[in-house]
């Protein structure tokens, strides 16, 4: 696991343009919440960043937790309430170990939701938030319907905060193509508009930005679509697989244990099949990757708006 860089340079300078000292003693209590904290330790690159480092080679470790934050973060600079931070807080609460593969496993590849099914469940066992939500008062159904606030979640091509994290964090760590005054820009021409659904949706105010943003976001989509991405993704699955097949893991466990706490369980089973698989992937060498490719998988396919308007319109 050390092909991960554990530094954050960028991601810290990343949160402190979102003013995260602030969001942190504003929301102090939620950022303890156990069910929350289990996302430190879950990677928001479906694991692929601890393979070998021989075929992907990231920049800085990024957690499902920290996407978490800076997705609030993002929906606070322009929510009307506590309620839509709360809800770009907890969004990604039902990840499990693998985030994605879980989601392939499953043969959702064009929307990559089923996972999410277990949303409502994680959030209302875990009683600690429960009684967060009660000092606010604030229903916890409103976290399960989190896709209601069109700023965390809405469809494509359009923007909300959850979209665009998606594209400054891969750009971030692995393409590696955003720097410092990228990011910076990004965040300085972030404004919100009425789309023409009459949604509240995140934009910018600078084409030169929105540009930026959009072929970024492309660059992105063609890496998920690599045969370095299936590939490693395909090695998980099976592991994932086989590991339920013999009951060395249940399905549900998936959502309450570790990445680091199922790695260990798999090794300790001194299953052949398994530690051969393992072995593959953190090991493996360029040369040994297969040629794959799985057209059902979604494409991150992105028009922002840019003073309200869409950018391939205006760029017609």
């Amino acid at each position: 696991m050390n092909n991960v860089k554990n530094r954050k340079e960028y991601y810290l300078y990343y949160l402190s343009l979102l003013n995260y000292k602030k969001f942190a003693f504003e929301y102090a209590k939620y950022l303890k919440v156990p069910s929350l904290c289990r996302l430190k330790n879950i990677s928001y690159f479906c694991y692929v960043d601890y393979g070998s480092k021989e075929v992907f080679d990231f920049k800085e470790h990024i957690s499902r937790f920290d996407h978490s934050l800076t997705t609030a973060l993002l929906t606070q600079k322009f929510a009307s309430s506590k309620v839509e931070v709360l809800a770009g807080l907890f969004h990604d609460i039902a990840t499990p170990c693998f985030s994605h593969v879980i989601d392939f496993f499953n043969e959702d590849y064009m929307n990559q939701e089923s996972t999410e099914e277990y949303t409502e469940a994680i959030l209302k066992q875990d009683s600690y938030l429960l009684e967060c939500l009660k000092e606010d008062r604030i229903d916890v159904k409103d976290l399960i319907q989190f896709k209601q606030f069109s700023l965390v979640d809405i469809e494509r091509p359009k923007l909300c905060a959850d979209r665009l994290d998606g594209v400054i964090l891969p750009g971030i760590s692995w393409s590696k193509n955003l720097t410092k005054k990228d990011i910076y820009k990004i965040v300085s021409s972030l404004s919100v508009f009425q789309n023409e659904d009459d949604q509240k949706e995140l934009g910018f105010t600078s084409l030169e930005v929105g540009r930026k943003v959009l072929d970024e976001n492309n660059f992105i989509d063609s890496l998920t679509h690599s045969s370095n991405d299936y590939f490693m993704m395909n090695l998980l699955v099976q592991i994932v697989r086989i590991a339920l097949q013999k009951q060395f893991v249940s399905y549900e466990s998936l959502y309450f244990y570790t990445e680091e706490e199922l790695i260990l369980i798999l090794k300790k089973t001194q299953d052949p099949e398994i530690l051969s698989l393992l072995d593959c992937f953190f090991h493996c060498k360029k040369e040994e990757i297969t040629q794959m490719s799985n057209s059902a998988i979604k494409r991150k396919v992105l028009n922002p708006l840019v003073l309200g308007k869409r950018i391939e319109n205006l760029e017609k």
